[in-house]
């Protein structure tokens, strides 16, 4: 099956990574997701990854602390998730690299954008971690601004839900799946899909957004071969 996708940036939520567990990493449950990665990779599908650390931390409930300081933990979370990725990923033969938004050359490689680009045309996987590398930027906004900075043609925002919903569909049986969904109207309905930051940089640089469920990895290879999963969110 063709593919309808060529260079991707997949967003993977901290919390998909801890499985059952609810926080920290669950190992197998990150193998199970490189394995689908590793799939995606094998068909010729260039791939970045943003990793949130919502399962080691999160800013937005520190409580009393220094929302700045409280942000830079929350990219620490996300250099551990990234290395956990990157090791599962080696660990199934694929090559990849982490690349920081925060100098910290003993693990990883800064970010330099036409560095990442060329890791890409040479069939690496590539993770970015830190975020924007600043405060009160969520991960979401770092996969938008890096999807615009690599010429991606989507984000894949793999999440705990199937799709985008009129309503919270965990607490309402009767909320309602949308297939397509335009900016304007995630926005104006208050949908919270990603923060208004992200979604105006994916409006902005004409960047589609598919948001489907993680709980089957194999959904990564068949939104990249074109199946009707989830939800896309795309300008008018």
């Amino acid at each position: 099956m063709p593919l309808k996708y060529k260079r991707v940036l997949l967003k993977l939520s901290g919390e998909a990574l801890a499985g059952d567990k609810g926080t920290g990493l669950d190992y197998d449950v990150v193998l199970n997701i490189c394995r689908s990665i590793k799939e995606a990779s094998q068909m010729g599908v260039e791939i970045a990854i943003v990793v949130g650390g919502g399962n080691f931390w999160r800013g937005r409930s520190s409580g009393e602390m220094d929302r700045t300081r409280a942000d830079h933990m929350g990219m620490l979370a996300t250099v551990m998730n990234s290395l956990a990725l990157a090791d599962a990923l080696e660990s199934l033969g694929v090559s990849v690299r982490v690349m920081t938004a925060i100098s910290m050359t003993a693990i990883a490689e800064p970010y330099i954008r036409n560095r990442a680009v060329r890791h890409l045309e040479k069939g690496r996987v590539i993770i970015f971690a830190c975020g924007t590398g600043n405060p009160f930027f969520s991960t979401d906004t770092a996969s938008s601004l890096r999807a615009a900075e690599i010429d991606a043609d989507v984000i894949l925002k793999a999440t705990l839900v199937d799709g985008v919903y009129d309503s919270d569909p965990n607490t309402n049986k009767d909320a309602v799946r949308y297939d397509v969904l335009s900016f304007a109207d995630m926005i104006n309905k208050e949908l919270r899909v990603m923060d208004l930051t992200a979604a105006t940089m994916c409006k902005d640089n004409n960047i589609p957004v598919v948001v489907f469920s993680l709980e089957d990895p194999n959904n990564i290879c068949r939104v990249l071969q074109g199946e009707n999963i989830g939800t896309i969110v795309k300008e008018d």
